[in-house]
């Protein structure tokens, strides 16, 4: 994904998403493919991306009492083992370092898959009695996983960019509560960060996270009817605590087990944010993610070059000054043309246009980048008329994912109607399911769908009496999909 490109996307995304995304993610400067297969380098515009969805849940976790640490990108065998479903989990996924130097080392070292079995023995030493819980930990890293055989950038890669919050409690209740807590925080950042309308629900038992008690889940809709696995939030129970000994003394001077939780979110987000809102014009990115909010173009003749230029100028900096993200585009090896292509290319939300009439009128013409709507304002009051476009513009996506979201979701009553509704519509097809992982097989042989989720509640009733492949008596509602 190098070397020089021509400006506009070629590829559709409605006729191949696959080759669409790649060229979008490239053009639109974000990634580029490394010299070793299954992984990428994420490009400063990119990564700008990344920074302020970081931005945004790091905050909320600091708000809800979570500190950040580090723990070691290299894990030992003998930590792993002590886990044994972690070992049974990822096993296959894991790379292992054997040598250091020019030294053999005499005890393997997992690169992090994820980091419960490094974590974890520090929380037991950390924690003596129940005045040291609830102990929130937090840490931004990358892990590796060597199962990505064809590289998606942000979708599918060996190393990828995550959070993963590791916290420990008194008992069920308070793990639980931290549980949802974190999984409505994923969720409010799809909802009021990236335009995107989030499902939430549990991972069926043989889906759940190795050595968890329940994994709960946000689930989001891809245009090409996917669904993407969009962030989870694992209740451990003592799994972890029994295999490490995090125990505390309370108030009975007994010893007790603690509760654990973790939770992630990694730049698959990214990936399911690019393919969510983008067109076949290139990036669209919600304004709260937008390394540049708004492009303000100057459009002069030689005549009133000087007089338009100093008007853009001096709009722009009060909407820098206003905490606006804007960039000044006052190049003029370029025509006004090219730049609207650049920038919509690059996903700025909004473009405001300055020629001579604006300067006249003192207005300014403000163009969205989802749908290129257009209205000349006054130039008074800017900043705050800039925001309000901001947050229609945002409201706008939401709107489109919305109801596409709606739109994709069917029921079914027999193997031969969800094979025959997925193949035929993608989405999301609900029925009532048994509990048994061998009624998955026979859809997943068939079109390479699952069951992606769950109800959270696990009292509600299925949607159907029986299960829609076996036949026998439902004990929840499964909702299969394809997925990434």
């Amino acid at each position: 994904m190098s070397g020089e490109q021509e400006l506009g996307i070629t590829e559709s995304k409605e006729h191949s998403p696959g080759e669409w995304y790649a060229e979008v993610v490239q053009k639109a400067g974000l990634a580029d493919y490394a010299p070793m297969g299954g992984f990428i380098v994420t490009r400063p515009r990119g990564y700008a991306i990344w920074e302020r969805l970081q931005n945004h849940l790091d905050g909320w976790f600091k708000d809800t009492g979570v500190q950040n640490a580090y723990f070691p990108l290299f894990i030992p065998e003998s930590y792993l083992e002590r886990e044994k479903d972690v070992v049974e989990g990822f096993d296959p996924e894991v790379a292992w370092v054997t040598q250091g130097g020019h030294e053999q080392l005499e005890e393997r070292l997992a690169v992090r898959p994820t980091s419960e079995s490094i974590i974890a023995p520090f929380m037991a030493q950390w924690t003596r009695s129940h005045r040291d819980l609830p102990m929130r930990l937090n840490q931004w890293c990358s892990v590796v996983r060597w199962e990505a055989t064809e590289t998606k950038p942000f979708f599918r890669t060996k190393e990828f960019l995550w959070q993963e919050g590791h916290t420990a409690h008194e008992d069920e209740d308070g793990a639980w509560e931290e549980t949802m807590t974190r999984l409505d925080q994923y969720a409010r950042l799809y909802e009021e960060v990236m335009a995107m309308p989030p499902l939430k629900g549990r991972k069926p038992p043989h889906d759940k996270f190795p050595g968890a008690h329940t994994t709960t889940t946000i689930e989001t809709l891809m245009p090409d009817g996917k669904s993407v696995q969009a962030a989870t939030s694992h209740y451990l129970g003592t799994s972890f605590a029994d295999a490490f000994d995090i125990t505390y003394a309370a108030g009975d001077d007994e010893e007790h087990t603690a509760h654990t939780t973790s939770w992630g979110i990694s730049w698959r987000a990214m990936g399911a944010l690019i393919m969510t809102h983008s067109d076949d014009q290139g990036l669209v990115i919600p304004p709260a993610l937008a390394p540049d909010q708004v492009v303000v173009v100057p459009i002069w003749q030689e005549d009133n070059k000087d007089e338009v230029v100093d008007y853009a100028a001096d709009l722009a900096a009060e909407l820098d000054a206003a905490g606006v993200r804007v960039e000044l585009d006052d190049r003029e090896h370029r025509n006004p043309g090219f730049k609207f292509n650049e920038h919509e290319l690059n996903g700025v939300p909004l473009r405001i246009e300055i020629g001579p009439h604006e300067v006249e009128d003192a207005e300014a013409t403000l163009v969205h980048r989802p749908d290129g709507a257009e209205e000349t304002v006054d130039r008074e009051g800017i900043a705050e008329t800039v925001r309000d476009h901001l947050d229609t513009v945002h409201a706008k996506l939401y709107a489109d994912a919305e109801a596409t979201l709606e739109g994709e979701i069917r029921e079914a009553a027999s193997r031969e109607e969800i094979l025959g509704t997925i193949g035929q519509h993608g989405g999301y097809v609900k029925c009532g399911w048994c509990g048994d992982e061998d009624c998955e097989d026979p859809i997943k042989e068939a079109i390479a769908a699952e069951i992606v989720m769950v109800p959270l509640d696990r009292d509600e009733e299925p949607i159907h009496d029986d299960c829609a492949i076996c036949g026998e008596e439902a004990e929840e509602t499964a909702y299969f999909a394809k997925s990434y």
